[in-house]
C-alpha cells in the first residue's frame, strides 16, 4: 500500500477508485492538443511559458505576472518550500501528503495540527493559538484531501487574514476546486492578501495527472521571486504547455463536470450510507467513509482499487477514500460492496 493512490503497477486492477481525476476523461481537444505538440518535440519549449500565462490570465483575469507554473502542484510546494525557508510550518492533518514531503525538505520543524474526526476533519477555532508568530508557513487544502470537505468562506477567510497580520504564509491548495465550484475559490482575495499563495493543478479536473501541470496564483513580487528561483529551467514540457492552452478555454467542460460529480457523489454517499457506513461530507469528486470491514483486500481481490487511508496521518484503520467515477463504474463498485457486506 503505498503513500498515494494509483499504484495500477503492482496491482491487478480493473477499475481503479484509489485517484481522483475527472471520470469524464480529457477533452478530445486538450488530446488533440497533446497529438499536435509531437510534431514539435524537436523544439525547446517555451522557458518562459508565455502562450500559457496569456490564456490562464484570461481565464482566470488576473496578471500574468501573478502566476507560476510548475511540473505539477507537487514541484510548486516544493519551490515554495525552499523559497521562503520556512522553520515553522503548520500543517492540519489528515491531509495530502505532499505538504509534509516538501516541509521535510526545507528542514524546519512541522507541527501537525490535528482535525478531530467529531469536527468532520475540520479546522476548529483552536488553530489560532497554533499559527502564532513563530510559524512562518500553513499548509491548507480546499476541499482537503482526502475527507473532500470544503471550509465555510467566513471562517477560511478569518483564518487567511489572522495569518497575514501575524505575518504567515499560507499555501492554500485548490487542486480540487473545480469540482465544487470555483465560486468558493479565494481567488478574489489573492489582491489584498500578499501573504496567500494559490496553487491549483490541471491534473484532476482534466484527467491528465501524466502530463504533469500545476500553477501557482500570488501577487506579492517579492514571494513570487524567492519562489520562481527554485523553479528549473524548461521544467514545463512542450506537451504540458499546449495542454494548458486548452484546458484555459473549457469553462464549459467545468461546469458540465461539476453538475455530473455532484449527481454521482450523492448517489454514492446515499448508497454508502444505507450500507451503513459512515460517510463523511465532501464537496469534492472523491467520498470518505470509514468500515470495520477490511475492504480495501476484499475489493482488490475483485479487481477494484481503493484507498486505503490508514497512512493518512491523522486517521487510521478502517477510513477509505473512493473517487467519484461514471454511473456504471460507481453501481459496480456498490454492488461488488455489497456482495462483501453479505
Amino acid at each position: 500500500m503505498g503513500i498515494h493512490g494509483g499504484d495500477i503497477y503492482r496491482n491487478e486492477v480493473k477499475l481503479d477508485f484509489s485517484v481522483n481525476v475527472n471520470p469524464l476523461g480529457t477533452p478530445e481537444s486538450v488530446v488533440a492538443a497533446l497529438h499536435g505538440a509531437v510534431e514539435r518535440c524537436g523544439n525547446y519549449p517555451d522557458m518562459k511559458a508565455e502562450k500559457l500565462k496569456r490564456a490562464v490570465s484570461s481565464q482566470l483575469n488576473v496578471p500574468e505576472e501573478y502566476l507560476l507554473f510548475g511540473n505539477g502542484a507537487s514541484e510548486l510546494f516544493m519551490a515554495v518550500v525552499h523559497g521562503i525557508k520556512p522553520e515553522k510550518t503548520v500543517i492540519p492533518v489528515p491531509s495530502f501528503y505532499g505538504y509534509e514531503y516538501a516541509a521535510k525538505a526545507a528542514g524546519g520543524e512541522i507541527i501537525y495540527y490535528e482535525m478531530k474526526r467529531e469536527n468532520s476533519f475540520c479546522p476548529g477555532e483552536d488553530i489560532d493559538a497554533v499559527l502564532a508568530e513563530d510559524v512562518q508557513l500553513l499548509f491548507l487544502a480546499n476541499p482537503n484531501n482526502p475527507v473532500g470537505n470544503l471550509l465555510g468562506r467566513e471562517a477560511l477567510l478569518a483564518l487567511l487574514q489572522h495569518c497575514q497580520e501575524k505575518g504567515i504564509y499560507v499555501v492554500l491548495d485548490e487542486s480540487f476546486i473545480e469540482f465544487c465550484g470555483v465560486r468558493f475559490s479565494m481567488l478574489e482575495e489573492i489582491e489584498t492578501l500578499d501573504r496567500l499563495i494559490l496553487i491549483r493543478t490541471f491534473t484532476k479536473i482534466f484527467s491528465i495527472p501524466g502530463v504533469r501541470l500545476g500553477y501557482l496564483i500570488c501577487s506579492n513580487p517579492e514571494t513570487r521571486m524567492k519562489i520562481a528561483a527554485q523553479l528549473p529551467e524548461w521544467n514545463l514540457s512542450g506537451f504540458a504547455q499546449e495542454a494548458g492552452c486548452v484546458c484555459a478555454g473549457q469553462r464549459e467542460f467545468i461546469m458540465e463536470t461539476e453538475n455530473y460529480i455532484n449527481t454521482e457523489r450523492q448517489l454514492l454517499e446515499k448508497e454508502l450510507k444505507k450500507k451503513g457506513f459512515q460517510v463523511f461530507p465532501s464537496c469534492a469528486n472523491f467520498i470518505m467513509f470509514y468500515s470495520d470491514e477490511a475492504l480495501y483486500e476484499k475489493l482488490l481481490e475483485k479487481g477494484i482499487l481503493i484507498r486505503d487511508c490508514r497512512n493518512f496521518r491523522g486517521l487510521g484503520k478502517g477510513f477509505y477514500r473512493i473517487a467519484v467515477k461514471t454511473r456504471k463504474e460507481n453501481e459496480i463498485l456498490l454492488e461488488a460492496i455489497g456482495d462483501i457486506r453479505g
